[in-house]
Parts: C-alpha cells; sequence; structure tokens
C-alpha cells in the first residue's frame, strides 16, 4: 500500500524530536532553550501531543478521560483502529466490528454531543491583532454603502497625497506601511480632509484598519495643547493596551504627543490629564471624565470606537458610550469600526453618528474563489489518519490546521501525529488566552507544522503560510445541518491574501455526504472526491 510507503518516508524525514510544546505530564510549556516556563495549570487540559509508547498506553489515557474500563473489548477495538489502522480497510469481519463499535459505542456518541463552546469575540479580535506583525496585503475591495453627495470620496496610492507631517509620515514608515491598503486608499482622504468626515466602517484585522484611525486621529492633534483631543474606546483592557501599542509606534517621531491608557489604577485627585492621546475602556473613561473630571469631553476633536460589535455583547458597555458621546461637541469627529455588519451594530451607530460614510469590505466568499475543495471517503478513524499522511507526504505543504469536532479528538489525534514525528500543536478553548497566543505564535513562527484544534481557531485567526485545512470532522449545527457559516470560517484559514489554499474534507458516512451535499448547494460550488491512495490525483490537487 502507498501509505505503508509514505509513513515511512515521513518517520525518517520527520525530527522525531521536536514534539508539542506542551510537557508530556505536566501543564508546562517548552521554551527554545528547553527550559520549562511555567504557565498556569489548566487541570482539564489534555496534553497537546503526549508521547505515547503503546496502544495500551493511548487506551488508558483516552478511558481515563472517558471513564469507560480498559478491559472493555469493544473500546480496545475502537482505539486500536485508531492508532493502528493505516491502510485501506477491507470488508472483513474485524473491520465491520470496529465500524460497529464506533457506531453503537455510548461513550462516544457521547463525547461527540460534547462540542467546544466558542470562545468570545474579544478574545478573537485579540488574538488577531498579536498575531498581525505587519500589513496584510489584501486583495478586498471595498464597497461605499453612503457618502455626502456633495464631497465624493477618492482614493489615494501613497502616504505622500495626504499632506502628513514629515514626523507622522516617518512613523507610519518606520511601521511598514510601505503603501496604503484597500481599506485605507479609500477612508484616509475622508478622514483628514477639512471639514472632518464622521465615518462607520466595517473592517477585519489585518486590513489596516487600527493604523487608519490613530493616522487620522494624530494628524488632528495640536501638541502646543496640553489635554486630551484624542479618545480611543476599545471593549477590553488587553484590546486596548494593542491600539495604544500601534498608536505609540506611529506616534514616536512626533514631538510633544503624548499618549496614556485609560484601563487601570487611579490618578490623584487635581491632577488633570495633560496628555493628548487617551485610550481605554468605556467604563473607567467614563470615570475619569464624568466622575472624576480629570477630563474634559468636550474638548476631544477625534473620537474612535473600535470593535464596535464586541463593545455592544458586553453589558454596559453600549450605555457608557452614548454617555460619554453626549457630552462631546458636535464638531468632533467621530469613527466607528466593527467586524461584522448586524442590525444591532448598524442601531447603535446611527444614534451616536451624524451623517457618516459607510464602509465596507465585499464578503468573505471571495476565500472561496482561491481554495480548491475536495473529500475523501473514510470510514474508519484509521483510515482519516491514513489519508492525512498520505496528503502530508505526497502534497507541498506550508503549515496545516486540521479541525475536529471535540477537543478529545484533537488531542488523540495530535497524540498520534506527534508518535509519528510530526512537529503538532493543540487548540482548544480549554486553554486560556494566554496559553492560546502562545500557541499560536508558535504555529505562526513555524515551530509547529500542524495545528490540531476544534472551532476555537475558525474565526478570524490569519497565518500566512497556511496552505492546508482538513476537516477531520465537518462542522455540522446540533440538529445535525450543515454548518455553512462555520465551513467558510474554516476553509479561510487557507488561500488568505490572495494566494492558493487546499481544503480536505472527511466523509465517513452517508450523513457526511449529505452535508458536503449541502454546502455546495449553499455556496454554489463544487467540491471534488479525492482518492487518497491516488497519489498522481494528491499531487494534482496540491498544485
Amino acid at each position: 500500500m502507498y501509505s505503508d510507503r509514505i509513513i515511512a518516508s515521513l518517520k525518517r524525514s520527520i525530527v522525531a524530536s521536536k514534539l508539542s510544546p506542551y510537557d508530556t505530564h505536566s501543564s508546562t510549556f517548552k521554551n527554545d532553550n528547553n527550559n520549562n516556563e511555567t504557565i498556569k495549570s489548566v487541570d482539564r487540559v489534555k496534553p497537546m501531543a503526549p508521547q505515547v509508547k503503546s496502544i495500551d498506553q493511548l487506551t488508558q489515557k483516552f478511558d481515563a478521560s472517558f471513564g469507560v474500563t480498559v478491559d472493555d473489548t469493544s473500546n480496545q477495538q475502537f482505539y486500536s483502529s485508531y492508532v493502528n489502522n493505516t491502510t485501506k480497510p477491507t470488508n472483513d469481519s474485524s473491520n465491520q466490528q470496529i465500524n460497529s463499535s464506533i457506531a453503537k459505542n455510548n461513550m462516544f456518541n457521547m463525547l461527540e454531543m460534547e462540542e467546544e463552546p466558542d470562545i468570545s469575540d474579544a478574545e478573537v479580535s485579540l488574538m488577531r491583532k498579536v498575531l498581525r506583525t505587519q500589513l496584510v496585503h489584501s486583495s478586498h475591495e471595498v464597497e461605499v454603502l453612503r457618502q455626502d453627495v456633495n464631497s465624493p470620496l477618492h482614493s489615494v496610492k501613497k502616504f505622500e497625497e495626504l499632506n502628513l507631517s514629515p514626523q507622522l509620515l516617518k512613523g507610519v514608515y518606520a511601521m511598514g506601511f510601505n503603501a496604503p491598503s484597500k481599506i485605507q486608499e479609500t477612508t484616509l482622504p475622508a478622514l483628514i480632509a477639512e471639514p472632518p468626515a464622521n465615518m462607520i466602517a466595517q473592517s477585519q484585522s489585518g486590513t489596516g484598519k487600527t493604523a487608519t484611525f490613530v493616522l487620522s486621529c494624530l494628524s488632528r492633534v495640536k501638541p502646543e495643547l496640553q489635554y486630551p483631543q484624542v479618545l480611543i474606546l476599545s471593549p477590553t483592557n488587553e484590546l486596548a493596551y494593542q491600539t495604544g501599542q500601534v498608536a505609540m509606534q506611529m506616534g514616536q517621531f512626533c514631538t510633544g504627543i503624548e499618549f496614556r491608557y485609560a484601563m487601570k489604577g487611579e490618578l490623584q485627585k487635581g491632577h488633570p490629564i495633560t496628555e493628548q492621546v487617551l485610550i481605554g475602556t468605556p467604563g473607567k473613561v467614563y470615570d475619569w471624565s464624568r466622575k472624576r473630571g480629570f477630563f474634559d469631553l468636550n474638548l476631544i476633536t477625534c473620537f474612535v470606537l473600535d470593535e464596535a460589535d464586541i463593545m455592544i455583547s458586553l453589558q454596559g458597555h453600549m450605555d457608557q458610550c452614548m454617555q460619554i458621546h453626549r457630552y462631546m461637541s458636535e464638531t468632533c469627529q467621530t469613527m466607528l469600526f466593527s467586524a461584522t455588519y448586524n442590525t444591532e451594530v448598524m442601531e447603535f451607530a446611527e444614534m451616536i453618528i451624524l451623517n457618516p460614510i459607510i464602509i465596507r469590505l465585499k464578503r468573505e466568499e471571495e476565500f472561496l474563489i482561491n481554495v480548491k475543495q475536495y473529500y475523501i471517503e473514510c470510514y474508519t478513524l484509521g483510515q482519516k489518519y491514513a489519508s492525512i499522511c498520505n496528503i502530508y507526504g505526497v502534497v507541498s505543504i506550508g503549515q496545516v490546521i486540521i479541525f475536529c469536532k471535540t477537543k478529545w479528538t484533537a488531542a488523540g489525534l495530535g497524540a498520534k501525529l506527534a508518535e509519528d514525528g510530526h512537529s503538532v500543536g493543540y487548540l482548544s478553548s480549554d486553554l486560556d488566552i494566554k496559553q492560546r497566543l502562545h500557541v499560536l505564535k508558535r504555529f505562526r513562527d513555524g515551530k509547529e507544522k500542524v495545528l490540531i484544534t476544534t472551532n476555537v481557531c475558525a474565526r478570524g485567526i490569519d497565518i500566512e503560510q497556511v496552505t492546508l485545512v482538513i476537516n477531520f470532522d465537518l462542522p455540522v449545527t446540533k440538529s445535525g445541518q450543515a454548518d455553512c457559516e462555520t465551513y467558510l470560517h474554516r476553509i479561510g484559514r487557507s488561500g488568505r491574501f490572495g494566494k492558493r489554499g487546499l481544503a480536505v474534507n472527511m466523509v465517513a458516512d452517508d450523513k457526511d455526504l449529505k452535508v458536503i451535499r449541502s454546502i455546495e448547494e449553499h455556496f454554489g460550488i463544487k467540491i471534488h472526491k479525492l482518492d487518497s491512495e491516488d497519489l498522481d490525483q494528491l499531487e494534482d490537487a496540491g498544485k
């Protein structure tokens, strides 16, 4: 069989010692110097990729988690098929018994129902910001939904066309912005022009959104006036801090412009704020301005609401934002940015922003054009694993994300891949934000080539080197219907930024095939069948 030859080749070619950043027996990470950097222990987290020496060890580890006995014959067969069934299955009775065990095993069915909860939008946004180290050259086009007919929008191709100060322009280039992104081309001329325009913009991370409003705000600051002139609100301390880092970096050469965070700690009464740029959360800003009088909201000339969709979802933030805006001058320029364009966001925006220009990026379905999509019929977990090995052995791959329905499946798959010498990262909702960022940074930097995850990683975690996405389990709703939105988010992890991507779906039965057909119908696409044993077809798929 091809699979045996490819797996043997993998074992020879991949450095087996480079395993997961998780230690086998403790909740610690290993850094690059092989020293253990202890991170807060999470009792429920399973090892990212434990070193499993035998099928018995894997069985015991799984049984300990699932609460079943080791000597249960059907479970032994189930685990054996998962680890050892690396060839195309036959129709013999033993294989049928394994499949029957999987189908009838109450423990397995119960765990399949225990799907991963979504992480918060705020955490997703924070991970995007931290992972994005430079501007993405996105192929997204900008749609202008509303503009002032008396002042039509025009675009710029160079930052020099904006008549920025030499100091601010120097900061822009120091950040690696050589030319405006798509959204910057359209929005910056309107935001910097006189009189200033109000704006509502939909924009994902990586499109230059934060730099857009920071650049616009800094261009209006008068350094000789020592009081807050710019107010930028973010829904969480972490997001505010990330925005502040961008602002300080861009304004590093602007003499006299200073920055302050309104997040933690208290100011002494009688000591007004003298910094021109204030970045914080709604609660702290409201406290400092209205309750303690540290600064005058009426003197703010630029007001930014970032991550508005998250702001609305957090209790109390929307009311605080409206209260803050109420005390500002009518001439204050107001900008609102949101990743989504739902009715709630738009109603909120329309309440506080007068005559805005409304801009958004075109829909994410465009990513489907850049992604080749296939499905492989895999009737057992062992067959799924063999297919992954075949693909990985033949197709030229940068980095891979494998999506599983449950964290238990993800942990078991990671164990087997690590045992076979792959460098594997593991991501689930059991990890806290610090641990998730650690895993994602390692994956972004190429320290792990394979990331096994649940839907935690489906939304918006963009890593440019990802060329292959594998749906080990197809995304379905609780009622068993095709979850087309999650499918879009998942395969959108490849084919980003104008690059070609590959998505492979594992189909185990007729229900899965029905899900594939539903996805095809929903998006008006064709997902082609792929034979994982046909090396020529695999090679063609990866081209």
